[in-house]
C-alpha cells in the first residue's frame, strides 16, 4: 500500500529539479502564511464578503492587476532562466525538457495570463468612470469573467508542480501538441486552462461592448467618447469574432488526445495546417486585441500632459476600427516559408503592409498634440514618450517581417523574436505602465511615488534594448529560436551575453516597481481632490477612489473633453452647470455564484486532465447547479438612499 502510494506521489508531483523542488516549498510556505495572516487578524469573512463576491467593477479591475502583476513575475523568472541557459555555449544549466517547458509557459502567462489581465484591469476601473457609468452592463458576468480567467490561469500554472508543464510551444503546433508528440499531462493542463480563461475573456469582450453602446451618460454621443474607451471597444468587438476561433481550435485539440480523433494527425487522414491556420486566425487578432487599448491610453495620457486636446480625433478612430477590422486578413504572415503559393503570401504581405498605415496615423496624430503643448515629464508621459522611438523601430521590422521574400530569411530566428518582443513590450507593457501610473490615483487615492518610478522607467528602457537589440544581429547571424544550447563555434556567444545582462537589468526595474508601490503606501499621501493630473476626461469630476455608485448625479455631457471644458467655462467665470437632485441609486448586489462556479469549472478541469471522471462529472454539475441558482435569483439590486449617498459625498469631499 506504501508503495502505491508512493508510486501515485511522484506521478502526482513534479520531482527530480532543484528549481521545481524550490518552486513547490515557496508556494506552500506562501500559503501556509497567506492562511496565517488571513486567521490571525480573522480577515475570512472580510475577504468573503468584500472581495471574493464583489461585483464591483473597481474591485474587480484591482483584482485582475493584481494576477497580471504576480504573471508577470513569474513569466519574467521563466525569461531570465531561459535568459542564463543561452548566456554560454553548451550549458547545462536547464534540462532540454525543463527549458522547453519554460519557453512554452513564458509566452502563454505573458500574452494571455498577464497582458489580457492587465488590460482588463483598467478595462474595468476606467470605462464606467469615463463614460458616465455607475458600473458595467453586467455585473454578474463581469464577476464571472474575472475568475473564470483566474481559475484558469491557477489550472496552468499548477502544472509547473503538479503533473508536468506543457512543451510544445506557446501556440501547441501539432503533432507536438498531440497525444504521440506530448504523452504526459502538461498539454492538458496547457488546454483546459486556457479554454476556462478564455471564456472568460469572450465573456468580459461582450460585456463592454455593450456597456460602452448602451451605458454612456446622458448627451454623450459616439463622437464625443474618450479616445480609450473608443480602443475598448475596438479591442472588444476584435474579442469577441476572434476567440470563438480559440474556443474551438483547442476543443478539437482536446478531441484529438482524449478521445483519439484525427482532426489535426496526417495519419489519421487530418491535417496539422488547419491547426495553424486557426491558431494565427486568433492569435494575430490578439496581437492587436492587447495593443489597441495601449494606443488608448497613449493618446489620454499626450493630451493630459501636453494640456492640448488630442489631435485627429476622427482619423484615431477611424484608425482603431480599421486595425481592428484587418486585423483578421493578416494571419498567414506567419508562415509565409510553409508553401501557401505565391498568390496568397502577396495577398497576406500586402495587408500586412496595409494595416501599418492606421498605426502610422496614430504616432504623427501624438507627436502633432505634443507639438507646442506644454508637457509635463510626470512618469505616464515619460513612458508614453518612450514607446514612441520604440514601436516605430517595432512596425518597421514587422513591415520587414511582411515581405514574403524577406521573411524566408527572417522566419523563425531571433530576428522576429526581437520584433515580436518590441512591440509587446515596448508596445503593450509600456503602454499599461504607463495607464498603471496614469490611473493608480483614481483607484487609491493617492500617487505612485515619482523618483523610484524614474528609476524603474530608466532600468526598464536601457534593459529592454540591450536585452533585445542584440536579438535582431543574432537572427541574421542564423541563430534560430527554440535552441536550449549552441555550440562555441558559432560565435553567438558575446551578444548572447549582452541579452542576457539586458534581462537582468529588466528585473531590476521590476523591483523598483515593488519598492516604489510599498514605499507609497508606507508613506501614504492622499490626494486632495480627484483630479490628480488636471484630466479631460469624466473620471477625474469625482473623488479618489472612486464611491460604490461612481456619480452622485450621472453626468450631463455636452462635448469631448467634458470635464475640462467645465473646468475652463468655471476658469472664465462662467457659472457651472447645474445639479440635478440626488436620487436613490440602484446597485447589484454581491453574488458568490461566480466564484463557486469557476472553482467548479476548475474541478471539472483539473478532472479532465487526470482522466478522473469521478471527479470533472460532478464539477460539470456543479457548474449546471450554480447557472440554475442563478437563474432563480431574484433578490439580485438594491437602491442606495439619499441620505446614504449625502453622507458619502460629504466623506469623500472632506465636508461636513
Amino acid at each position: 500500500m506504501l508503495d502505491k502510494i508512493k508510486e501515485f506521489a511522484s506521478e502526482f508531483f513534479v520531482t527530480g529539479d532543484p528549481l521545481i523542488l524550490g518552486a513547490q516549498v515557496s508556494i506552500g510556505l506562501s500559503l501556509v502564511a497567506i492562511i496565517f495572516v488571513l486567521t490571525f487578524f480573522k480577515k475570512w469573512r472580510w475577504l468573503w464578503t468584500e472581495w471574493l463576491t464583489s461585483v464591483d467593477h473597481k474591485k474587480i479591475g484591482i483584482m485582475y492587476i493584481i494576477a497580471s502583476i504576480l504573471m508577470l513575475f513569474r513569466g519574467g523568472v521563466d525569461a531570465l532562466l531561459m535568459r542564463v541557459q543561452l548566456a554560454a555555449p553548451e550549458l547545462e544549466f536547464l534540462h532540454p525538457e525543463h527549458y522547453n517547458q519554460i519557453f512554452t509557459t513564458h509566452g502563454v502567462i505573458m500574452i494571455l495570463f498577464m497582458a489580457m489581465p492587465l488590460m482588463f484591469g483598467l478595462f474595468n476601473i476606467v470605462v464606467p468612470l469615463q463614460i458616465g457609468a455607475r458600473d458595467v452592463a453586467f455585473p454578474f458576468l463581469n464577476s464571472l469573467s474575472f475568475w473564470m480567467f483566474f481559475f484558469g490561469a491557477m489550472l496552468f500554472n499548477v502544472s509547473f508542480i503538479i503533473g508536468g508543464s506543457p512543451d510544445a510551444g506557446w501556440l501547441a503546433y501539432p503533432p507536438l501538441s498531440e497525444l504521440s508528440g506530448s504523452p504526459g499531462l502538461g498539454q492538458d493542463f496547457y488546454i483546459w486552462g486556457i479554454q476556462i480563461s478564455g471564456i472568460g475573456s469572450l465573456a468580459t469582450g461582450i460585456n463592454f461592448v455593450v456597456t460602452i453602446l448602451k451605458m454612456r451618460a446622458p448627451g454623450m454621443k459616439l463622437m464625443q467618447m474618450p479616445m480609450f474607451v473608443w480602443s475598448v471597444l475596438s479591442s472588444c468587438i476584435t474579442i469577441m469574432f476572434a476567440f470563438p476561433i480559440l474556443t474551438v481550435t483547442l476543443f478539437l485539440l482536446f478531441i484529438d488526445r482524449y478521445l483519439g480523433a484525427h482532426f489535426f494527425t496526417l495519419d489519421g487522414g487530418g491535417n496539422p495546417m488547419m491547426y495553424i491556420n486557426l491558431i494565427w486566425m486568433w492569435g494575430h487578432p490578439e496581437v492587436y486585441i492587447v495593443i489597441l487599448p495601449a494606443f488608448g491610453i497613449f493618446s489620454e495620457i499626450v493630451s493630459a500632459f501636453s494640456k492640448k486636446k488630442l489631435f485627429g480625433y476622427k482619423s484615431m478612430v477611424f484608425a482603431l476600427m480599421s486595425i481592428s477590422f484587418f486585423s483578421f486578413f493578416t494571419w498567414a504572415h506567419h508562415f509565409f516559408t510553409m508553401g501557401s503559393g505565391a498568390n496568397v503570401n502577396a495577398f497576406f504581405a500586402l495587408t500586412t503592409m496595409l494595416i501599418a498605415i492606421p498605426t502610422g496615423v496614430k504616432v504623427f496624430n501624438w507627436l502633432f498634440t505634443m507639438y507646442r503643448g506644454r508637457i509635463k515629464f510626470s512618469t505616464p508621459m515619460m513612458w508614453t514618450i518612450a514607446f514612441i522611438p520604440c514601436f516605430v523601430v517595432g512596425g518597421m521590422t514587422g513591415v520587414l517581417l511582411s515581405v514574403a521574400p524577406a521573411d524566408f530569411q527572417f522566419h523563425n530566428s531571433y530576428f522576429l523574436i526581437a520584433h515580436f518582443h518590441q512591440v509587446l513590450i515596448g508596445g503593450v507593457v509600456f503602454g499599461y505602465f504607463a495607464g498603471l501610473y496614469y490611473w493608480w490615483p483614481k483607484m487609491f487615492g493617492f500617487r505612485l511615488h515619482e523618483g523610484l518610478g524614474k528609476w524603474a522607467f530608466w532600468f526598464w528602457n536601457i534593459g529592454f534594448y540591450v536585452c533585445f537589440m542584440p536579438q535582431y544581429a543574432l537572427g541574421l547571424m542564423g541563430m534560430t529560436r527554440r535552441f536550449n544550447e549552441y555550440d562555441f563555434d558559432m560565435g553567438w556567444q558575446p551578444l548572447n551575453v549582452v541579452s542576457t545582462v539586458g534581462a537582468f537589468l529588466m528585473g531590476v526595474a521590476f523591483i523598483f516597481q515593488v519598492w516604489q508601490i510599498a514605499h507609497s503606501i508606507k508613506f501614504f499621501k492622499k490626494e486632495k481632490d480627484g483630479d490628480a493630473w488636471d484630466g479631460r476626461t469624466l473620471e477625474w469630476s469625482i473623488p479618489s477612489p472612486a464611491p460604490l455608485y461612481n456619480f452622485a448625479r450621472l453626468p450631463q455631457v455636452t462635448s469631448q473633453d467634458d470635464w475640462w471644458e467645465e473646468k475652463q467655462r468655471i476658469a472664465n467665470g462662467q457659472p457651472a452647470k447645474p445639479l440635478a437632485p440626488l436620487e436613490p441609486i440602484h446597485m447589484p448586489k454581491n453574488s458568490g455564484i461566480p466564484f463557486i462556479m469557476s472553482l467548479c469549472w476548475f474541478t471539472a478541469g483539473f478532472g479532465f486532465v487526470w482522466d478522473w471522471l469521478w471527479m470533472a462529472i460532478p464539477g460539470l454539475i456543479g457548474v449546471a447547479i450554480c447557472m440554475l441558482a442563478r437563474s432563480f435569483s431574484y433578490d439580485t439590486d438594491y437602491y442606495i438612499p439619499v441620505d446614504e449617498i449625502e453622507r458619502t459625498e460629504a466623506a469623500l469631499r472632506g465636508t461636513k
